[in-house]
């Protein structure tokens, strides 16, 4: 591999942005950052701590003292979301989370507060980053963007899933119910909406594996970097 590149992978909740974002990172040996634990992690403060999500004014003054950093975990092999030095990584997953996830991360002066430090993280090249506008908004000139989708269905089994593996536990009627009012926020924002950027490459992951996704993503990074 001659040189480092910035990987932006965007799409909807539940489509394995993150789970192929990881896997992706390690084989290249790249820094994986999960924007979306971030905008997680400023919503499980703002409920935690009694702030109104709907008073922007709350929300604005309560940011200075949010501090979102990540560590890697070598027992479970998986990065850790930290806020304020606490591992809240089990935490920002729960369902009551994802179900104002959207609307905090609508709010203009959280974003451009998130954006400015995922920026940071990515200034020396060398980062896989998944979210909802990193290859229209943070990284706009990354190397190679990818745009992930997948049906309803295969979704809310997913997420499903994923919330029993943490011992939690939903309906698929809330999950669902989740997704699509989670995907018209994300779409339908006036800053930074979730929209695939024209030069992104989309992957349909209903009907592929996770290490079907992962070596397509990592073949394309190969070619990529190795003509630089």
């Amino acid at each position: 591999m001659n040189t480092k590149i910035n990987i932006a992978i965007d799409g909807y909740s539940a489509t394995g942005k993150s789970s192929t974002a990881k896997r992706v990172a390690k084989k290249l040996g790249y820094l994986y950052v999960d924007s979306g634990a971030m905008y997680r992690a400023v919503t499980f403060y703002l409920l935690e701590n009694g702030v109104d999500i709907h008073d922007v004014a709350k929300v604005v003054e309560a940011l200075p003292k949010i501090i979102i950093d990540f560590r890697y975990d070598h027992a479970e092999q998986r990065m850790h979301t930290f806020l304020n030095g606490e591992d809240v990584e089990d935490d920002i997953r729960q369902l009551h989370v994802s179900q104002w996830v959207s609307e905090v991360s609508a709010i203009s002066e959280v974003r451009k507060v998130m954006v400015q430090q995922q920026q940071a993280l990515g200034k020396n090249k060398g980062v896989v980053m998944d979210g909802r506008d990193i290859g229209t908004v943070v990284f706009p000139e990354a190397e190679l963007k990818f745009f992930m989708t997948a049906n309803y269905d295969i979704r809310t089994v997913r997420r499903k899933k994923e919330l029993l593996e943490k011992g939690k536990e939903a309906s698929e009627r809330e999950i669902l119910e989740n997704l699509k009012k989670r995907d018209h926020i994300d779409s339908t924002r006036e800053d930074s909406p979730l929209t695939k950027a024209a030069d992104a490459i989309e992957i349909d992951t209903s009907n592929i594996t996770l290490e079907d996704q992962v070596n397509l993503i990592y073949d394309y990074a190969m070619r990529k970097t190795n003509s630089i």
